[in-house]
Order: structure tokens, then C-alpha cells, then sequence
């Protein structure tokens, strides 16, 4: 690409995007940098900035990563989104993928890698982690496994599940995400019912199998 990529950096820890804006402004391709706390401020900087790509963690407050590519895309359809997370577990990879974004990388990965995808993506391609890339591939044309379960439950629902299967009670994750009460147990009476299952318990043993427990939430 001859003109500079504008870029749009999501995530909650300012510490982690001044890292992130540091290796970005070390390549040429890399114009106008700007930065966002968490989902709802990314939506509106996008809309009155027009980044060229948007670079977004999953774990954040507020409406969460999966929500803030649901609401970028029903915006502007053609919004390029690079998912940057520390999930390495392909769930979190499939369920981006299909939710719209064009690229998943880990936090893991080299520093080089995350200007590489972003120039990529850019420019019309996709990107992803080539480690997940392989499996990715397979798991999105399989049937109605777990995995394919878990892809029915939305954005919000997906949060939920996550922090209910990490030991989190009601209460605690409606604050976390900053819900009510009321809201997280319709959610996981609903997230129940879609997973055929009837305990925490159960919830939990399913997240560990797609290695959703691996790493705590941000």
C-alpha cells in the first residue's frame, strides 16, 4: 500500500496499547494511531476517525470484543478488524473468524507479526495466527460437535459462559461486564439450553475441553 494505514488500537490496559503503538510507529506503512479503552469508545473513534484497520483485544469491560465486532460491522461492513488476544484456544479463533473479523493473532506472537497482519488485512488479505490457521480450517467445516455448539451462543452469551465456567457467580460476572443481575441468569439460563447442559459443573468440564480455562480473563 502506497498511502499510510490508520490504525485504531482496543484494548483496556494503557501499558499493553503503548506497546502495541510503539512497534506499529517503527514501520513506515503505519500512519495515524489511535486508542480505545474498551468497546463502546471504539465504535464511536471509529466512526469519526475511519481507521483503515481496527486492532482489537477480546477481554475488556464493558460491551466486550465479540459486541464491539458485532457493532463495527453492522456500522460499516467493510471494517477491517484484526482480533489481538491472548486466547490461543481456536474457539475464540473460529468464533472471531465467523463473527467477521479478518485476522486473529495471539498475544504470544512475535512483535513483528502484529504489523505484518495489520499491513496484510490493510490491504485487503487475511491473517491468522499459522499455528490456529491449520485447525481453523478443519473445525469450520465440521458438524454439530461442542465446538459448533458454542458458535450458536452469542457475543454476549459467549462473555457470560467464559467468566461462569472460570468460577465467576452471578454477581460477579454481571459486574464484571457490567450487567445487571437479572440479565446474567436469563444469559445463562439461555447459555444452558443452547450447550445441553444442566450445571456449572458441566459448563466448566466443556470450556476446559476447548481449552477456554487456559488462560484467566484479562
Amino acid at each position: 500500500m502506497s498511502r499510510k494505514i490508520d490504525v485504531l488500537l482496543v484494548d483496556d490496559h494503557a501499558v499493553v496499547r503503548a506497546g502495541y503503538k510503539t512497534y506499529l510507529a517503527l514501520s513506515d506503512n503505519i500512519g495515524k494511531i489511535y486508542e480505545a479503552d474498551r468497546g463502546e469508545t471504539a465504535c464511536q473513534l471509529f466512526s469519526q476517525h475511519q481507521p483503515d484497520i481496527v486492532v482489537l483485544d477480546l477481554s475488556m469491560p464493558g460491551i466486550g470484543g465479540f459486541e464491539t465486532i458485532r457493532r463495527l460491522l453492522s456500522r460499516e461492513p467493510n471494517c477491517k478488524i484484526l482480533v489481538f488476544s491472548i486466547h490461543d484456544a481456536l474457539t475464540y479463533a473460529s468464533r472471531a473468524i465467523k463473527a467477521g473479523a479478518k485476522g486473529y493473532i495471539t498475544k504470544n506472537s512475535m512483535p513483528e507479526t502484529l504489523v505484518t497482519a495489520v499491513c496484510k488485512i490493510a490491504g485487503g488479505g487475511t491473517y491468522v495466527d499459522p499455528e490456529l490457521a491449520q485447525q481453523l480450517a478443519i473445525t469450520m467445516g465440521t458438524g454439530h460437535d461442542e465446538s459448533e455448539r458454542l458458535r450458536l451462543l452469542s457475543p454476549r452469551e459467549f462473555d457470560v459462559f467464559c467468566l461462569l465456567a472460570r468460577g465467576y457467580n452471578t454477581h460477579k460476572a454481571a459486574e464484571k461486564l457490567c450487567l445487571s443481575y437479572k440479565t446474567v441468569c436469563n444469559h445463562g439460563t439461555a447459555i444452558k439450553e443452547k450447550l445441553g447442559v444442566t450445571t456449572i459443573a458441566e459448563l466448566t468440564l466443556l470450556a476446559g475441553r476447548q481449552g477456554i480455562l487456559e488462560h484467566e480473563v484479562e
